[in-house]
């Protein structure tokens, strides 16, 4: 008789670890949290570019070309 509890037992060991293998509830939370601070760190780096001096110097320069007149 121990030999079958002890089979069983495994059995429901098995299965346990299984379902736990597999249980995926925690996933979307640990995507976001991920999804946010890639989103965050491409927004510091945008940020830093686009606030650098040659952007902005460029940028300055196609805006005063298009709104210049010439006759």
């Amino acid at each position: 008789m121990r030999k079958r509890r002890k089979s069983h037992l495994g059995q429901r060991l098995s299965a346990r670890t299984w379902a736990l293998a597999a249980d995926e509830a925690g996933m979307s939370t640990v995507e976001y949290a991920i999804g946010t601070i890639a989103a965050a760190a491409f927004g510091a780096i945008l940020y830093t570019v686009v606030t650098g001096d040659s952007v902005v110097a460029a940028l300055t320069g196609i805006i005063g070309r298009a709104l210049s007149t010439r006759s």
